[in-house]
C-alpha cells in the first residue's frame, strides 16, 4: 500500500519567518511535524534576473488530502509574493511513523483538534 504521507518543501526567509509558519501548521493539525533548516542558500530567478538569497528551508511532514489547505494557510502566513510550496509523495517508510502523521493531522473534512 502506498502511503497518502507526502513531504512539503517551503523556503522562508529566516528561521524565525519558518517558525512563524510552523508553529500554526502543527497548532492547527495540519502537519504533524516541521522541521526548519537553517543555513540554506538559494540562487533563483526573479523579476528578470539572477538572485542570491539566504534562507531556511521547512520540512513539512503531513498527508496528501490536507495538502491544499496546508498551502493556503502556509499562503496566509508567508512574506513571499509566490512563496514555494511543493510536495513530495512518499514511497515507503517506516509503519509506525507513518501512522503517527496520520494520527498527528485532522482527516478530511473533520475541524481542527483544539491544540
Amino acid at each position: 500500500m502506498t502511503p497518502d504521507t507526502i513531504v512539503v518543501l517551503i523556503t522562508v526567509p529566516s528561521t524565525e519567518a519558518g517558525e512563524g509558519i510552523a508553529r500554526p501548521l502543527v497548532a492547527e493539525h495540519l502537519a504533524a511535524c516541521v522541521n526548519v533548516v537553517p543555513g540554506l542558500t538559494s540562487v533563483f530567478w526573479w523579476e528578470g534576473a539572477v538572485h542570491t538569497e539566504a534562507e531556511a528551508l521547512l520540512i513539512v511532514k503531513t498527508r496528501r488530502p490536507l495538502f491544499e489547505a496546508l498551502a493556503a494557510r502556509v499562503r496566509s502566513l508567508h512574506p513571499y509574493t509566490v512563496p514555494e510550496i511543493i510536495a513530495i509523495p512518499l514511497a515507503a517508510g517506516s509503519q509506525a511513523y507513518l501512522d503517527w502523521v496520520r494520527d498527528a493531522v485532522s482527516q478530511p473534512g473533520e475541524p481542527p483538534r483544539p491544540a
